[in-house]
């Protein structure tokens, strides 16, 4: 229960400022938050991560649903039992039907975070993408804590 709770509480936060981006920002300009760093800017993103795959919306909607799939199904197996794998399971779930709302509703994901310094430029992400990364990680630190702890017990 707890994994759905989270994951529905992702989706939510996702679908809700992405539903103020489309509101109220404007695609051609960003609105400076902490200037020189961090700005609010509209992306239309129809493609992966740092815009890889551009213009596969629909392959990536499918990729989408077999992940969730996956996730939904051997979650268990995939990730584990303890608290780390139940987070990092509900946020990864949140963060893929967050985005996968977008690419079915709008074909494409709209991305709004936008961080820069120093010359230095992040893509723009958003809510579900920020999940989806800090569920894996949650998942590699927990596997890589076990793995210390197996080790050690050997």
């Amino acid at each position: 229960m707890p994994v759905l709770c989270l994951s529905f509480a992702i989706v939510l936060l996702d679908q809700i400022s992405k539903q103020w981006v489309l509101s109220h920002l404007d695609r051609m300009r960003g609105v400076p938050v902490f200037p020189g760093f961090f700005d609010l800017h509209f992306v239309q993103n129809t493609g992966a991560a740092w815009g890889i795959f551009r213009g596969l919306n629909g392959w990536l909607a499918g990729l989408s649903l077999v992940m969730l799939v996956v996730m939904i199904f051997f979650r268990r197996q995939v990730l584990g039992e303890g608290l780390n794998a139940r987070l990092a399971a509900g946020m990864i779930i949140g963060g893929i039907i967050g985005n996968l709302i977008d690419r079915l509703r709008l074909s494409y994901v709209v991305d709004f975070l936008d961080f820069h310094a120093g010359g230095h430029h992040f893509p723009a992400f958003n809510v579900a993408d920020a999940a989806i990364c800090i569920g894996v990680g949650l998942y590699v630190i927990a596997q890589w804590r076990n793995h210390d702890c197996t080790r050690n017990q050997s």
